[in-house]
């Protein structure tokens, strides 16, 4: 049988998971007579472009199962933003290194990645394998590595809601990432577990942030729970104009705004009305996490990976492998494929039926939605009524 070489790269920001996707890719890529040599690209396109390979080939069972449960990107990854002046050297390094199989972890961006080289690739075929913690892909249920993105940052805020409560003289704000997409601060109402309130309120990037409202808002959290109260932010919500309520000044490889310290700019407004405050921003720390791997998401990330080469071997190209929810309770999914320009840098937000009235907190629909992917329940933590 003729064998033909494989590669996968990873883009974008890491996760808890990414590295799952990449033990399935390999993981099953070892099962395919037809795939010869299976290379990874050290730093996503822009290491592959400059011939930077890793081969993964004869990776023993044993290292794939450690490469599964490592957090962040073991192979590199970048934030390169492909233009036409880079196809000749994609398909001029593909063809060079007899490669038939390509393969692109990573969000919005790197979907967009995966389909410029789907188009300009011929007969090699190109599958997009989707990682986020932003959540923000479109069409598929939910992203790998945001279940465990979300645990942490769920986890984080109950125990931060449990150091506001023991000493409760000031209003603590949170800052969770996610630029232009809410689920993420969103998963924060699952620290409510047990009877614990916080958090009291939250804060997405797919509302207008009003000063006045949300200096109002906590005043009327202050007077229901006391002083001791917490706010979730993310790190992208913007006034009505359109402008960032935290300016970095700084643009990312693809153009994005880099937000730069909403909790603490919320915390200032609040200082300026009298009221005490202080800014948390758990920031990187928080999306690559191995304290907080949901099982869930570490499982259906590396199926990503199998699914997405067994794919490539019955032919199909132009794709990125998804999710498809067929019940949540019990939770279960099954795996789709979705056209490569559905999703190519189109950002799912969070939906109104997600978000309450007011803007300043999530409904039930979307706590049923998240709780079975961030892995079970959070710690039993005791409580006594005061």
């Amino acid at each position: 049988m003729e064998k033909h070489n494989l590669i996968v790269a990873q883009g974008g920001g890491p996760t808890a998971v990414i590295n799952a996707s990449l033990a399935g890719v390999v993981a099953e890529a070892q099962k395919h007579p037809e795939i010869g040599r299976i290379y990874a690209g050290r730093g996503g396109i822009e290491g592959a472009m400059k011939e930077k390979f890793i081969d993964l080939t004869d990776m023993s069972a044993r290292d794939i199962e450690r490469l599964k449960f490592t957090p962040s990107s073991a192979v590199g990854s970048c934030r390169y933003k492909v233009t036409e002046k880079d196809h000749d050297r994609i398909i001029e390094v593909l063809r060079k290194h007899d490669i038939k199989y390509f393969f692109y972890n990573g969000g919005n961006d790197s979907m967009d990645t995966c389909n410029k080289v789907s188009k300009i690739a011929g007969d090699i075929s190109v599958i997009g394998v989707p990682k986020t913690i932003d959540n923000d892909l479109a069409v598929t249920d939910h992203c790998p590595g945001f279940g465990s993105a979300a645990r942490y940052a769920a986890i984080t805020t109950l125990e931060y809601g449990l150091d506001i409560r023991a000493l409760p003289i000031h209003v603590g704000v949170i800052e969770i990432m996610g630029r232009n997409a809410g689920w993420l601060v969103a998963a924060t109402a699952l620290a409510r577990t047990q009877g614990f309130a916080a958090p009291h309120l939250i804060y997405f990037p797919e509302r207008a942030f009003d000063r006045q409202k949300f200096v109002a808002d906590v005043k009327a959290a202050q007077a229901k729970y006391g002083y001791g109260i917490v706010v979730a932010v993310s790190e992208g919500i913007c006034y009505a104009d359109g402008k960032p309520v935290a300016d970095s000044g700084m643009v990312d490889g693809f153009g994005h705004k880099i937000p730069g310290g909403t909790a603490q700019a919320l915390s200032n407004i609040l200082l300026q009305e009298g009221i005490k405050s202080r800014a948390e921003k758990p920031g990187l720390v928080g999306r690559a996490s191995k304290l907080t791997i949901a099982k869930c998401d570490v499982d259906e990330a590396f199926e990503v990976g199998r699914v997405a080469v067994k794919s490539v071997v019955a032919g199909k190209s132009g794709y990125m492998v998804g999710y498809k929810r067929v019940s949540t309770n019990p939770y279960k999914i099954d795996y789709e494929l979705i056209e490569l320009a559905k999703v190519a840098n189109v950002e799912n937000v969070l939906p109104d039926n997600f978000i309450n009235e007011a803007g300043n907190d999530v409904t039930d629909a979307f706590i049923e939605y998240c709780k079975p992917l961030i892995g079970g329940e959070l710690e039993d933590y005791f409580r006594f009524e005061f």
